[in-house]
């Protein structure tokens, strides 16, 4: 069985400091700690950003090839440890081992679609002359790195999420600090130990673990061009509101719904729900939160529903068989059972689940939640679902729009108008026809309107906001010829 080492360094302008073991990760199954890890502080942040901005001009001139070997290392070596990687995760995060192993290979993907892209970093050739006054007149542009950019990661998806950051910026070449959510930091900086071992040049990344309360310098340091977080709006809005002139792409929260039309496949929807709802036990930003079921299916779907969520097996994250493992603390189970709780006093069915034991919540559907209640309005983050009815298509749209949140809806549905109503009519960033909001694929670009969010990840949209345009005017004067030198 793989295991934990005691301690583990924080990474600082490319290499390992063990400078002290301030942070503990326990193992949020049994709440006991599991490692130890070291906390950076204010000055060794500043150190981290200072090293950053100077590897700003050699992370420009590595050559595309050069790039793209760096990431290909990290495949290779991320493939290699992925058995230490899927531990890592399973103990840091309460991730079932299957989760933990899926999350391994989309590092590897989103490392290997960078390693692709960075050789592909295209401008563009544009004729100027539109008018008499541009006669003569070429334009050609090209990206370029955009600098030294500062990333947040959150807790929930502890590889991957960092890897849609980290690899964008290695692609583009942008040195980078980078913050991973203090609870799970492990899956981070075993990226750190992997680059290290890579010739990229001093500086060129940090990885800094930090309490939220001492890590400012990420948000509003003017060193830094770019800031990416993941995470809740409350946090991701204040940190935007302080970020200064620095470009900001935020990633936040959402209460995803899915539609399931009266000419749907009730068993693949079932399926597909079940998963998208309470995968990693609902703790994703795409979570299956509101589902919303044609009036003429509804009781035929709710049962199987009912029966596959029944079913679902919840213990020790470590155990092949179990899909629901905990959440990520007591205070965010008791939060979301709280909730639960409320939305029966206030008229709601509890269909199944309603139990929480510590860090444990059963797997929970109800139905006739009222639309005041926190579990309808906010994002429940948990293993929690509410199942609610419609009869015009129409009314279904206007139903998953009635949010504040916009990041990605589901539609199970045959029907080739009703997709593209949906389309055209859903405020959101994502539509996914026939599968739940939850499906995401690593090169496609993501991200959400409203309060869910700024900006695209995936990673060429990322790249591009990791890039800047530079525009290159070229006159040429009537006569001059393009291919005799003026000797």
């Amino acid at each position: 069985m793989t295991s934990l080492r005691p301690e583990y360094p924080l990474y600082l302008a490319n290499k390992a400091v063990q400078s002290n073991t301030d942070l503990p990760v326990t193992d949020k199954f049994t709440g006991r700690i599991a490692t130890r890890v070291a906390l950076a502080d204010a000055a060794t942040i500043d150190a981290g950003i200072a090293a950053a901005h100077a590897a700003e001009a050699p992370m420009r001139g590595m050559a595309a090839y050069e790039r793209q070997a760096v990431l290909m290392h990290c495949v290779k070596r991320f493939t290699e440890r992925a058995d230490e990687l899927a531990y890592a995760l399973c103990i840091e995060a309460g991730k079932p081992m299957r989760d933990s192993r899926g999350e391994v290979g989309r590092l590897v993907d989103t490392f290997r679609i960078a390693a692709e892209e960075s050789v592909r970093i295209t401008g563009e050739v544009q004729p100027l002359d539109i008018s008499a006054r541009a006669k003569g007149y070429l334009g050609i542009w090209k990206r370029v790195p955009i600098g030294a950019c500062s990333f947040i990661s959150p807790f929930n998806f502890p590889l991957n999420l960092a890897a849609h950051k980290v690899a964008p910026a290695l692609a583009v070449g942008c040195p980078f600090v980078l913050k991973p959510a203090s609870r799970t930091p492990l899956g981070a900086i075993i990226i750190g130990e992997v680059l290290a071992e890579t010739d990229l040049p001093p500086g060129a990344f940090s990885i800094l673990p930090a309490k939220r309360d001492g890590a400012d310098l990420f948000t509003t340091d003017d060193r830094l061009k770019l800031l990416s977080f993941t995470g809740s709006p409350g946090v991701g809005w204040d940190l935007k509101a302080r970020a200064g002139k620095k470009k900001v792409v935020l990633e936040l929260g959402g209460n995803a719904a899915v539609i399931v039309d009266r000419d749907a496949d009730l068993d693949d929807a079932a399926a597909r729900i079940v998963f998208g709802a309470f995968y990693q036990s609902g703790q994703s930003c795409i979570g299956v939160q509101r589902i919303i079921v044609h009036a003429d299916v509804y009781t035929a779907f709710r049962d199987k529903l009912v029966g596959l969520t029944k079913a679902l097996v919840a213990g020790n994250p470590l155990d092949e068989d179990t899909f629901i493992g905990p959440m990520i603390d007591v205070g965010e189970a008791e939060r979301l059972d709280g909730w639960i709780a409320d939305a029966v006093v206030r008229g709601a069915t509890l269909l199944c689940g309603g139990g929480r034991d510590g860090t444990m919540l059963a797997a929970t559907l109800l139905e006739g939640v009222g639309r005041g209640t926190d579990l309808y309005r906010e994002e429940a983050f948990g293993p929690v679902a509410m199942l609610s009815s419609f009869t015009r298509f129409d009314d279904a749209l206007a139903e998953v729009n009635d949010s504040k949140f916009g990041l990605q809806a589901g539609v199970f549905t045959r029907d080739l108008f009703n997709m593209m109503k949906a389309w055209d009519v859903l405020e959101v960033g994502g539509v996914v026809i026939n599968d739940v909001p939850s499906y995401r694929v690593d090169n496609m670009p993501y991200g959400g309107v409203k309060d869910s969010g700024l900006g695209r990840e995936g990673v060429r949209f990322a790249m591009e906001d990791m890039s800047e345009i530079r525009n290159l005017v070229i006159r040429r004067r009537e006569g001059d010829s393009a291919f005799e030198p003026t000797i």
